[in-house]
């Protein structure tokens, strides 16, 4: 039996931890008196811990198949870590502070989308309907911590995402091993990883992967202190957030049928193209609420379409064995870009603007669809329609 409950709790729990780091992160840093560099910086580094924990993890994951018990160490000790928050706020022990909760932090969800995978078997066209609890957790966050931020102080900030970090752990706690496949020996299942990075369009999604959360790095950095610069209240502010999220689990919904009537690359090419016009159109147009709500409504597919293409890919590229491995470089080449975009979005934001710095995060986006566009071969990349991608 699927345990699609406890699956769907640790993804709301998960990603209600990030329903509180993405907008509300940069906000608690200028609450502290950091200037924008600094802001861009602090950010980063959890982003570039992405691009070390995943693979390291990913291979102990692999080597010992002991997926779930990565989770739970990595929740626990993302927690025990950023207690070091409460003690000082100076900028260095801050720095380390990210940088260590969030490499247990980012040991965590790698591991548990193969396990997800492996509880799904063949049903793998249900990933979506799991993962949109995640979505639901970060409308949940962001909605409620706007309303509290709008009446109490920032001081409350590290609390409640401590208190969300425990709430991961002890989801995790409820998650059962996930059942042990027999891997077949021939075709790809007897490729080693080099041997899988070199058949077509493989390297060329990891790179455009890591390009699209490049470009989000204005988005996740600035997005709030944007709008609170334009007028708007923070409980707007965490509602416009949501709407974002919501437009991404209706997208989840129907993900499956989506699947069946489009081709992976159809899907990743299209959702950077409308990446390049939502950045377009939040940096020159967000002082307009109807513009903004357009901006917010195309997270279903910046975000939602193509993580879920994402992880399609992944799993058909990659076997059983090498599941683990697949999911972290996703996880490494997404957090380089997402570092990388934070720290261009914190140098440039006080120096050539907010119109400027989302535009370059759009062009981003839009080289990212001309290489998947070139690289990707069509062939082979099928249309779901129920297949179990192995």
């Amino acid at each position: 039996m699927l345990p699609y409950w406890r699956l769907s709790g640790f993804y709301f729990a998960y990603f209600a931890l990030l329903g509180g780091v993405a907008p509300f992160l940069a906000l608690y840093f200028n609450y502290l008196g950091y200037n924008a560099a600094r802001i861009g910086e602090l950010v980063a580094i959890p982003m570039l811990m992405r691009c070390l924990a995943p693979n390291l993890w990913g291979w102990l994951g692999d080597v010992t198949g002991r997926r779930l018990t990565i989770v739970r160490l990595g929740a626990l000790f993302t927690a025990l870590a950023f207690t070091g928050i409460f003690y000082r706020q100076d900028y260095l022990w801050l720095a380390m502070i990210m940088a260590l909760h969030s490499f247990f932090w980012h040991a965590v969800l790698p591991q548990f989308e193969a396990i997800t995978l492996s509880h799904l078997g063949a049903q793998s066209s249900r990933y979506s309907m799991v993962r949109l609890w995640g979505s639901v957790g970060f409308i949940a966050t962001v909605v409620g911590l706007g309303w509290l931020l709008q009446i109490l102080s920032l001081d409350v900030y590290p609390v409640v995402m401590l208190g969300i970090m425990l709430a991961i752990f002890f989801c995790s706690l409820t998650v059962p091993a996930a059942p042990v496949t027999k891997l077949h020996h021939t075709g790809i299942h007897t490729e080693g990883f080099l041997h899988v990075l070199r058949r077509p369009g493989v390297l060329a999604f990891f790179l455009c992967a890591g390009l699209m959360q490049f470009s989000h790095g204005p988005y996740y950095t600035f997005l709030t202190l944007h709008l609170e610069a334009l007028g708007y209240s923070r409980s707007v502010i965490g509602l416009l957030w949501a709407l974002g999220v919501i437009a991404e689990i209706l997208l989840f919904l129907v993900m499956a049928k989506v699947l069946s009537r489009f081709t992976l690359k159809q899907l990743l090419v299209t959702s950077l193209l409308l990446a390049a016009i939502r950045w377009l159109v939040l940096g020159s147009l967000a002082e307009y609420l109807s513009a903004l709500l357009f901006a917010q409504l195309l997270h279903a597919a910046t975000f939602g379409c193509f993580h879920v293409a994402a992880i399609h890919f992944i799993q058909r590229s990659f076997n059983d064995r090498l599941q683990g491995q697949g999911q972290a470089l996703y996880a490494t080449l997404s957090g380089m870009g997402g570092a990388l975009g934070a720290l261009y979005a914190g140098y440039s934001w006080n120096t050539i603007g907010a119109f400027w710095t989302f535009t370059l995060g759009g062009l981003a986006a839009l080289l990212a669809a001309i290489v998947l566009l070139r690289c990707l071969p069509s062939a082979g990349i099928e249309q779901a329609r129920g297949h179990t991608f192995s």
